[in-house]
């Protein structure tokens, strides 16, 4: 198997296989046989864990074993040794586990753990800034899905590629005619990110996004001003942070019409590109109908952007035309309520049709308590509250792209004390403390330790963006509460994207010893590239496994809803990289790496 390492991450455990590139931000390693280095019958966090953080590994056994130890790995010299707990099976898929818990041993450096007659792990490390080279690489795994520029060797290494969609030749797709753009007008919309492992760009995608990342740069913004992503941008006046955030904030700007203020709801081919390289791809580009949940989602980003951008004398205006955006963003979206995208609905009226992702919603309510939970804070203007109805209901799911209320209580929580009054105002603590105590139910006391897998609803499409959701709910309880409690409950979730969970996989490509290696990405399958590109996170586990009614075989023992998970690239049920999956991840990242350094780092 070959394996990427980015050495951004300091990661100890890799450099006695590595071979660098020219790029310093980079290894790559040579084949390493799995039996020779490491057992994946021992699930843990594979790049490793803070010196004070919880330290816990699961070992998947029919042989129950007694105790375990830790041993050094540049010389095996045994460090700390301890007894397993009891067998029990896992809640969804019935294995035989044990845990091992070395939360008490704190001295940094680089181990491997040891259980006699089952195995050895991976090298991991034990370090004050263990996951910063995570954050970074997961951060620029944004820069990897730039749209409308070449990819430099200098800043992309072995993944280099030319330009491709320059966009600068838009048409205007029958189904977003107007008066002031017929169907057939032609319009620029570069830049951007291509949203997952196809080549089209999505507002209501980019919406949630851009929140998230938005929102990482409001609760940690010292650590992020100091995280160098080594992209093109990197020797300006701007945290590199915002540099990526603006190269999909300026397409974004470009996908509302001059004339009323709707959004198109996306920039798309008419079908999905082959597996080819964006340089390769010249089919039609279109923008398609403008509907409210895009909108929304606009007035939302362009709103909460405004408020972040305003401090930065570089960028001259731009806050303030973000602003105008926003609002006038919500003025359509008051006068066009029920404007809903519906693909085939649209394809039964209008040439050509458009097959690629629907990304389709018929409930705004969300969308809109987003949108005035932003624009109320950064203009404070009451109409906005006024005009919403914050608590429709006693549910308060997590983020996804379709849902995306939460994500205005966190700001309205965020804000709070330099907000107005408003009606309801003392709900907002209430609620996102109450999600969180609602994921802290018993996670320590599951089979795995983590508050992923609850039930078996939390393995959908895009699971591994719940696990980092749910992180972010809990980080959001500890800055409101300062319990740590939820500090310790989110980094058992990115322990489970790194390692810790029932497929043995770690989600993020580049980083493990036992990683993804074939996501369902054009860009990672058509390079010619053996690794694939680094930092983006892989869907995991979906039992819905859609991928099978095109040929896609899964193996044995992957029924289990924790267990339905293919490192293979026609996977796109369970092996796609999506932009509003990695976003979570940089969050989380970022904000355990600022908590367990102390925001120093």
């Amino acid at each position: 198997m070959n394996i990427i390492f980015n050495a951004l991450l300091l990661l100890a455990c890799t450099p006695i296989f590595a071979q660098k590139t020219d790029e310093p931000g980079y290894t790559v390693s040579p084949n390493i046989s799995l039996p020779d280095n490491g057992d994946h019958t021992i699930r843990l966090n594979q790049i490793g864990f803070y010196p004070t953080a919880p330290k816990v590994a699961v070992i998947v056994s029919s042989k129950p074993a007694p105790a375990f130890y830790l041993i050094r790995h540049r010389d095996e010299t045994k460090v700390f040794s301890s007894k397993l707990t009891e067998t029990r099976p896992t809640e969804l898929s019935k294995e035989p586990t044990q845990t091992a818990d070395f939360t008490i041993f704190q001295t940094p450096g680089t181990y491997r753990l040891v259980v006699p007659g089952i195995g050895t792990s991976y090298p991991f490390v034990i370090a004050p800034d263990v996951h910063r080279g995570l954050a970074k690489a997961v951060w620029k795994g944004f820069y990897f899905q730039r749209a409308s520029t070449a990819l430099p060797e200098r800043y992309a290494v072995v993944w280099q590629r030319a330009a491709g969609h320059p966009d600068d030749s838009v048409v205007i797709h029958p189904s977003a005619a107007s008066a002031s753009r017929p169907a057939g007008t032609v319009i620029k919309s570069p830049r951007g990110w291509y949203d997952a492992g196809d080549y089209n760009k999505y507002i209501v995608n980019s919406g949630i996004t851009m929140g998230t990342l938005l929102a990482a740069y409001e609760d940690y913004t010292a650590l992020l001003d100091t995280l160098a992503l080594n992209i093109p941008e990197r020797s300006n006046t701007l945290p590199d942070a915002l540099d990526e955030i603006l190269w999909n904030l300026r397409w974004m700007l470009t996908m509302q019409d001059p004339a009323d203020g709707g959004v198109y709801h996306k920039l798309t081919n008419a079908r999905f590109d082959g597996m080819i390289m964006p340089a390769a791809a010249h089919t039609p580009r279109y923008v398609v109908q403008k509907g409210a949940a895009a909108t929304l989602d606009f007035a939302a980003v362009m709103a909460q952007a405004s408020r972040v951008l305003r401090p930065f004398k570089q960028l001259p205006g731009l806050a303030d035309s973000c602003l105008q955006a926003a609002e006038l963003a919500w003025q359509w979206a008051q006068q066009h309520p029920r404007e809903v995208y519906d693909q085939a609905a649209l394809n039964n009226r209008y040439d050509p049709d458009i097959v690629t992702g629907g990304y389709g919603d018929r409930d705004f309510a969300d969308e809109l308590i987003w949108a005035a939970a932003e624009l109320y804070t950064t203009t404070q203007k009451t109409e906005y509250i006024q005009l919403t109805k914050l608590f429709p209901d006693r549910k308060n799911p997590l983020p996804s792209w379709g849902q995306v209320r939460l994500l205005g209580y966190y700001t309205l929580a965020r804000h709070a004390q330099r907000l107005p009054d408003y009606p309801g105002k003392e709900n907002v603590t209430m609620r996102i403390i109450k999600v969180a105590d609602e994921l802290l139910r018993n996670y320590d006391q599951r089979s795995y330790r983590m508050v992923m897998g609850a039930t078996a609803k939390d393995y959908i499409w895009g699971s591994s963006s719940v696990a980092a959701n749910q992180g972010i709910a809990l980080v959001q309880a500890y800055r409101l509460t300062q319990d740590k409690k939820y500090i310790a409950a989110a980094l058992s979730n990115l322990d489970y994207l790194l390692g810790r969970n029932s497929t043995g996989y770690c989600f993020v490509t580049g980083f493990g010893s036992f990683s993804t290696q074939h996501p369902h990405h054009r860009p990672s399958i058509a390079d010619g590239v053996r690794a694939p590109v680094p930092g983006l996170l892989a869907g995991g586990p979906n039992p819905g496994k859609q991928d099978k009614a095109d040929g896609c075989t899964y193996g044995p023992g992957t029924d289990a809803p924790d267990k339905a998970y293919l490192d293979h690239d026609c996977s796109y049920a369970s092996n796609e990289i999506a932009i509003n999956w990695n976003a979570p991840l940089a969050y989380l990242a970022v904000a355990l790496e600022a908590y367990y350094t102390g925001g120093k780092k």
